[in-house]
């Protein structure tokens, strides 16, 4: 059951050093995902992030590109990890996602686009 929800795996926790890099260096094979709620994404997000959120993520995810890198957030790191290992489980390329979620990008005053 563990594996269902990330808490073990192959995949890489990215700080938002590493991931903002990422998508400067590799921004056309690599998919950035919100998966935090509707009121969370108008809140504030990542630049040029899909938003896909977690309590729709089957039907969200189904638009995604197959050949991309997928890259995943939320708010501090834990439904990301949910939607890693979901993605995982749907055959798809899930990359990682971002340790400490958008609280930790914003602590870093990295930029969130509203």
């Amino acid at each position: 059951m563990l594996g269902w929800f990330g808490w073990g795996g192959d995949h890489k926790n990215y700080s938002p050093g590493e991931l903002r890099d990422l998508m400067r260096e590799h921004k056309k094979s690599v998919v950035v995902i919100d998966v935090r709620e509707n009121n969370e994404w108008v809140g504030g997000h990542i630049p040029g992030a899909v938003h896909a959120p977690l309590s729709r993520f089957a039907a969200a995810i189904a638009d995604i590109p197959k050949d991309k890198k997928l890259v995943f957030y939320c708010a501090t790191g834990m439904r990301s990890r949910t939607a890693l290992s979901y993605a995982k489980r749907l055959g798809l390329e899930a990359e990682g996602h971002l340790g400490g979620g958008l609280s930790e990008w914003r602590r870093h005053d990295f930029p969130v686009k509203r």
